[in-house]
This record gives structure tokens, C-alpha cells and sequence, in this order.
């Protein structure tokens, strides 16, 4: 990934008002982020903990979402849950539920996506193996580059039913 610029990463924001995108809390560590390991700048918000923000390059440029951790979810430290996007197995808590208002009409219908993720929004980091999770190094017969490209078509599966502003398409 290309590194972003604060103000790119404001305006990237489609399921969210501008005013929303402005006092939204960037990472405190936006100068030291490791731009080259990193598919999407995922990152939870320290001052409000069921807010996360993604945001990944797409279609020539950064695409932002507002996301919504949800808190009812209880999980057995003894079991393990996969995430979605990276496909990395965690234990316990290490594996969330975010939601994300669709754009346009749907959205303010309050219509949303769902989508079960690396708690630390992290992903992009255990494909590559710069993170481990608590259960240890993952084994995968996947090369590095195969993983990377699945995480990528999981993410952009999940941006593309955000970006849907129909509703009936989202119904079987």
C-alpha cells in the first residue's frame, strides 16, 4: 500500500458524512506505519472502542469505511475463530464482528454489512507473518504472495456489499 496522507484518508471515507470523516481519530502512529506491509490501514479508535476505521487503495485511490465493532458477541478462549479477510485462526476475542452502514439510501435505512475480522485489524501483517497470533505461527501450504491476493479478494468482496446501495441485492 501506498502511504496516505491525513487528508486523503479524511476524504476517502463513502459511508460516512464528511463531518463524520473530519472528527474521526486517526491512528496516533500514522508517521511510523509500515506502508509496504500493509494491504488496508485498519485501526480501532482509543477514545470510542466500538468504532473502527479500514481503509483500503481501490479503483486508483484510498477507499474508506466507517466500521462498528459489535459488543454482544461471547466467544470461548478455548476455541478458535477464523477471520474472514486473512483467514488467520485466533483464539477467544482475537476475532471480531464489525458492521458497516451501507452507502446512499441503504445505509441511512440503517442497513449494514457484516463482516468477522482480526480484532487488531491487523490482517496484513499475519499473511505476511510479521505478527503472530496467541495460538503461534500459522501453517498453510499457501505462498506468502497467494495469501496476500486472498486476503485482497476477501476485502474487496466485503467493500463491494458496503458500496452496494441496493437493498433487494442483498437479500437471497
Amino acid at each position: 500500500m501506498n502511504p496516505i496522507s491525513e487528508h486523503d484518508i479524511r476524504t476517502s471515507f463513502i459511508n460516512c458524512s464528511k463531518g463524520e470523516a473530519r472528527r474521526l481519530s486517526l491512528p496516533r502512529d500514522l508517521a511510523a506505519t509500515p506502508w509496504s506491509d500493509l494491504d488496508f490501514l485498519g485501526w480501532r479508535d482509543p477514545g470510542a472502542p466500538e468504532r473502527a476505521y479500514l481503509v483500503a487503495e481501490r479503483d486508483g485511490g484510498p477507499v474508506g469505511v466507517a466500521l462498528r465493532l459489535s459488543q454482544d458477541v461471547r466467544r470461548s478462549s478455548a476455541k478458535s475463530t477464523l477471520c474472514s479477510v486473512c483467514v488467520t485462526p485466533h483464539a477467544g476475542t482475537g476475532v471480531a464482528l464489525f458492521t458497516a452502514p451501507r452507502v446512499g439510501a441503504a445505509g441511512r435505512q440503517g442497513n449494514t454489512v457484516g463482516l468477522y475480522m482480526c480484532a487488531d485489524l491487523a490482517c496484513s501483517l499475519y499473511v505476511r507473518g510479521k505478527k503472530q497470533t496467541e495460538r503461534g505461527e500459522r501453517f498453510e501450504s499457501l505462498t506468502v504472495e497467494e495469501r496476500v491476493a486472498r486476503a485482497v479478494t476477501n476485502l474487496d468482496g466485503f467493500l463491494g456489499r458496503v458500496r452496494e446501495d441496493n437493498v433487494a441485492a442483498a437479500t437471497p
